[in-house]
């Protein structure tokens, strides 16, 4: 069964910092493009960044563009986005998915992270 905990949400000012983390069991993590969404309350889905299989290429949306990094340790299975430069727009539960899933419409179904932005 796959399973995807993420961790290290929290509550930050904005212009703070903070790095999530996914472990990942249930699939070769290493053979999988993984991705981080986010979902605000009241709204949809969002995509936010993907890393291929070797960590060789990224991509992101253009909203975290040059203030979010995505990474992976295949050695440890977890997926982790360094957050800097936070803004109040950010404020959302951020999830891990594997990216094909995600693709075909498949919503992730671990229990996110909440990111809280706010003075």
């Amino acid at each position: 069964e796959v399973q995807l905990v993420e961790s290290g949400g929290g509550l930050v000012q904005p212009g703070g910092s903070l790095r999530l983390s996914c472990a990942a069991s249930g699939f070769i993590f290493s053979s999988h493009a993984m991705s981080w969404v986010r979902q605000a309350p009241g709204k949809g889905f969002e995509w936010v960044s993907t890393i291929n299989t070797n960590s060789g290429s990224t991509s992101y949306a253009d909203f975290v563009l040059g203030r979010f990094t995505i990474s992976r340790d295949n050695a440890k299975s977890t997926l982790y986005l360094q957050m800097t430069s936070l803004k109040p727009e950010d404020t959302a539960v951020y999830y891990c998915t594997i990216t094909g899933a995600y693709n075909r419409g498949i919503t992730p179904t671990g229990q996110g992270t909440q990111v809280t932005v706010s003075s």
